[in-house]
């Protein structure tokens, strides 16, 4: 097979694959605290051979760099503030996450739409224990609350509480969990240093129903030349394959 062909085909399935990654961002640009994701792509050859093993020449590597998508990567530029009104709606300016514990460990989210259950603890809309900055459930009275840019949390002039914020190093990939919640596999969070937490606003989603219209168009139109490509190479193998078997002895 021409390597044209292989070049079309393993562009076809990363491009697909984008697609998808571009009509999940596009569906969540209502999803509170939702931080969209970018793919990256990578080479085939490079991703298949060893570290070790270099192709022979450059014009070798670039003849088989077959582009794979090699994955997405969380965009974590903050999203614009919506004022809510509601107590226990917070955002994070900046920088940041909260703290939550759920069944499958800790998680970490922009997504500041809380309440609070009978027990008086702080949660998400999903029952998911907020933390705070002892690493226990936060806990706040009934009654009205205030809550400073550090995160704390006061009822009758008194300190009843703290959110736990965090924040990763520059460059640290997470991991959508879903529900606009991430894990951070290979980064350790650390105290957020500057925490601006916001009191009756939420965070929106950072993708724009213009850039992720725009994005989902373009890659559409990027499959679908790639699969006008592999149409001409696949009927050219097969032109070229009924003129040459009859001459085979």
């Amino acid at each position: 097979m021409d390597s044209g062909f292989y070049a079309a085909f393993t562009g076809l399935v990363a491009g697909t694959q984008a697609l998808d990654l571009a009509a999940n961002n596009l569906a969540n640009i209502s999803t509170t605290g939702y931080k969209s994701q970018r793919e990256f792509y990578k080479s085939l050859t490079a991703s298949l051979g060893n570290s070790s093993q270099r192709p022979l020449s450059s014009l070798n590597q670039a003849i088989n760099n077959y582009g794979v998508l090699g994955g997405a990567a969380v965009d974590t530029q903050p999203g614009m503030l919506e004022r809510t009104g509601n107590d226990l709606d917070v955002a994070m300016e900046g920088s940041g996450f909260f703290v939550v514990q759920t069944k499958a460990g800790l998680k970490y989210t922009r997504n500041g739409n809380f309440q609070v259950n009978t027990d008086g603890q702080v949660e998400t809309t999903r029952g998911d224990p907020v933390l705070d900055d002892q690493n226990r459930p936060l806990e706040v009275p009934s009654g009205p609350i205030s809550i400073g840019p550090d995160g704390t949390i006061s009822s009758q002039g008194a300190v009843v509480g703290r959110f736990q914020t965090v924040d990763f190093a520059p460059g640290t990939a997470l991991d959508p969990e879903g529900n606009s919640m991430y894990t951070a596999p290979k980064g350790t969070p650390t105290p957020a240093t500057d925490p601006r937490v916001r009191q009756g606003m939420l965070e929106a989603s950072n993708m724009s129903p213009i850039t992720g219209t725009v994005g989902l168009i373009m890659i559409q139109r990027q499959t679908q030349l790639l699969q006008q490509a592999l149409t001409i190479f696949h009927n050219e193998f097969n032109k070229s394959a009924a003129e040459d078997l009859p001459h085979v002895s």
